[in-house]
């Protein structure tokens, strides 16, 4: 399953998503991933998350790489039960225009391999496409 969060900044997406990783990993068998832009959240997350900073990886430069170093991650540990990306647009010169596409990828990830993907992302809901009607949209506080 694919769910989205989005909502313009200020609006509480990162707690969302900080406070739903926490009790994901708290009772999930599985392992937990965060992928943020950098070390900032390392320590809101509880230890038995792996936290993920883009800001190691300044080689994914597109939506395509990024795809490719999220199965890089998947096929190096089996027991992933879910995987939550904060703030995509701050990732990977990834843009709304490709936002449909990337989803719809992560959508067949989702389904090969038993992963929930919780992505967030900084914009307003009218600005994207029609397309995402297709995943589950959660409501920040804020918004």
């Amino acid at each position: 399953m694919v769910n989205l969060i989005v909502g313009h900044k200020g609006t509480g997406k990162t707690k969302m998503m900080i406070d739903l990783a926490n009790n994901r990993a708290e009772r999930s068998d599985g392992h937990v991933v965060f992928i943020n832009k950098n070390q900032r959240l390392m320590y809101d997350l509880i230890h038995e998350i792996r936290v993920v900073c883009m800001e190691d990886y300044d080689e994914i430069t597109n939506s395509d790489e990024y795809v490719g170093f999220l199965y890089g991650i998947i096929s190096s540990d089996h027991d992933i039960d879910a995987i939550f990306i904060d703030s995509i647009l701050k990732h990977a010169d990834v843009n709304t225009e490709d936002i449909p596409e990337f989803l719809a990828r992560l959508k067949v990830i989702s389904e090969q391999h038993d992963i929930d993907f919780i992505v967030s992302l900084s914009a307003d809901l009218d600005e994207l496409s029609s397309e995402i009607q297709d995943f589950t949209l959660l409501k920040p506080q804020g918004c």
